[in-house]
């Protein structure tokens, strides 16, 4: 008897968790280290997994004006695509209006957490002087996924620019490589459960009833998430050739991962083997990837414009669109960088209204739904920078259309 493939084991246990949340919430809240097990596994092969794709990647090409293009083009699309979603979240906030005339009492727990988490928010110099680790070792133990891009770079270009003498050390980061994508085949294994766990101490935990209450922000965000995909990565996908279909299914495994768990390391080791096979070359997927984890986080900004606005229409602060616009270019340059901390979205929104005068106990309520808003944007955060390995890709002309069209077959 075929077993079922790894996406419909874990939509089975997507929906297995969703059950066991509302049937037995005790049972469920219980199951929360098997899904924190599963998160481990995860961070357990994403250092060795970069590190080895980067590096191999670059110095196999021996191309380092390449590798400067693929940076800047990077950067471009990730600044648009992330400023299309700012705007879209902005627009939907003032159309809908989700704050306007709730009340909704902020729990001590919550408030304590905001407090806590305040403090957190890095200025300019703060996010660029982290870009550089001291240690690599120390960079990989924390899991700082930024830090290893900007090592894994320094370290493939230097190895490239050795020649010959490096070959034995390119042989083995290649080797390494492999190895490293076998390895997350077995983990991914695990997934289902994973899934199960974690959907169902989120529903367990918090319970549906918060979703009555603040319902209409979630819809509204979840509208947006929606029109994001349909209008913005599917209209990309056409500009640069790349069947939308053919890549939703391509990373479906990922995205659902990203979605239950709420993590977008999670997904990442995942979505680094799916995009080399859907025919992005590895030094792109390599690069394009980890980085957009911190500066292409489409699903975030877009919750970021949203859930600043809604704030002030929680506290009945009338905001002009000079302030709002104002505070968009706030969250384009806050957003960036923070990704290695913890509930990021959260950090930046905290800042962002303490720096127009906005009551932070809005965001104080936000914590409540938070986990289940942060599955969409999570979720969509992964598709973005899916695509955007794509879109790099392609405008440097070394997508590979046939390896896209054979991995789409055997998909099928």
């Amino acid at each position: 008897m075929r077993m079922p493939s790894l996406t419909t084991q874990i939509l089975l246990g997507l929906l297995a968790g969703v059950g066991l949340g509302v049937v037995w919430p005790d049972v469920a809240v219980s199951l929360r280290p098997i899904a924190d097990a599963f998160l481990r596994m995860i961070r357990m092969i994403i250092a060795p997994l970069i590190f080895s794709t980067l590096v191999a990647g670059i110095a196999g090409t021996g191309d380092l004006k390449a590798m400067g293009r693929i940076g800047l083009k990077a950067i471009i699309y990730f600044e648009v695509a992330t400023t299309i979603a700012l705007f879209l979240g902005l627009g939907l906030v003032n159309f809908f209006e989700p704050g306007a005339g709730l009340a909704v009492p902020v729990g001590s727990e919550d408030a304590a957490a905001l407090a806590q988490m305040s403090g957190q928010q890095q200025g300019a110099w703060d996010i660029f002087l982290h870009l550089w680790p001291t240690s690599v070792i120390d960079a990989m133990a924390r899991g700082d996924i930024l830090q290893l891009v900007v090592f894994s770079s320094f370290f493939g270009v230097a190895l490239a620019a050795v020649g010959e003498r490096g070959r034995p050390m390119l042989e083995v980061l290649e080797s390494l490589a492999q190895v490293m994508f076998t390895f997350t085949g077995y983990v991914m294994r695990f997934a289902p459960f994973g899934v199960m766990a974690a959907i169902a101490a989120t529903v367990g935990g918090r319970g549906l009833g918060i979703l009555l209450t603040l319902g209409k922000l979630v819809l509204v965000m979840y509208l947006g998430l929606a029109i994001f995909v349909v209008v913005v990565v599917w209209g990309v996908a056409i500009i640069v050739r790349v069947p939308f279909f053919a890549f939703v299914k391509a990373i479906r495994e990922p995205f659902l991962i990203a979605f239950s768990t709420a993590s977008s390391e999670a997904a990442l080791p995942k979505a680094l083997e799916i995009m080399e096979r859907f025919g992005v070359p590895r030094n792109i997927v390599g690069f394009v990837l980890p980085t957009g984890y911190s500066f292409n986080l489409d699903g975030s900004t877009l919750y970021l414009s949203l859930a600043s606005v809604f704030v002030a229409q929680l506290a009945g602060i009338e905001l002009s669109l000079g302030q709002q616009l104002i505070m968009m270019l706030t969250l384009m340059l806050t957003s960036k960088g923070v990704a290695g901390v913890p509930r990021a979205s959260l950090v930046v929104l905290t800042a962002t209204l303490t720096t127009f005068g906005l009551p932070l106990e809005g965001a104080a309520i936000l914590l409540g739904i938070d986990q289940i808003l942060d599955m969409g944007r999570t979720a969509v955060n992964v598709m973005g920078n899916c695509l955007a390995a794509a879109v790099v890709a392609r405008w440097e002309g070394v997508f590979d259309d046939e390896k896209m069209r054979k991995f789409v077959a055997e998909a099928a």
